[in-house]
């Protein structure tokens, strides 16, 4: 796949386009995930916060705090209520666009795992890919992986 991407929310009153090769993907297992994805975790494609630009649509916004107490600002259609990016108060300059809103996921390969000791316990955690028990200081390493693989 090459940019730009596109995607949307269920109902199609938000539509999106990513304009720059993503940084990252990775699964979240903590509870706040698990929760918003209604599954076993949710699928966070990290990319360039300039990179997003919204073609049709303007999500609304709510703003909570993570299981690490840092604040996250949640996008999502205030129509179908489909949750599309996740803003982090604490990087500006990037942005986790929530995967499964993708039109073509056929490529997306995830390099790691976050908070596995929430994982659910039928969830295998492949033992290639980065694991972190919880939410990593350094993110680096997931991009780093991310670039080696794609």
């Amino acid at each position: 796949m090459s940019f730009p991407y596109t995607g949307g929310c269920q109902c199609g009153q938000i539509r999106y386009e990513i304009r720059a090769e993503p940084l990252t993907l990775y699964l979240c297992h903590c509870r706040e995930c698990q929760k918003q994805s209604s599954s076993a975790f949710g699928m966070s494609l990290t990319v360039p916060r300039d990179a997003i630009v919204m073609i049709q649509g303007q999500p609304k916004a709510w703003t909570r705090k993570s299981d690490n107490g840092r604040e996250v600002t949640n996008l999502f259609c205030g129509d179908c209520g489909t949750r599309l990016f996740h803003e982090r108060t604490y990087n500006q300059n990037t942005i986790n666009v929530k995967a499964g809103t993708l039109d073509d996921t056929s490529w997306l390969r995830p390099v790691g795992n976050l908070w596995t000791r929430s994982a659910q316990p039928w969830v295998n955690i492949s033992e290639q890919m980065l694991n972190y028990d919880g939410q990593p200081e350094d993110v680096n390493a997931l991009w780093e992986r991310w670039q080696q693989k794609n």
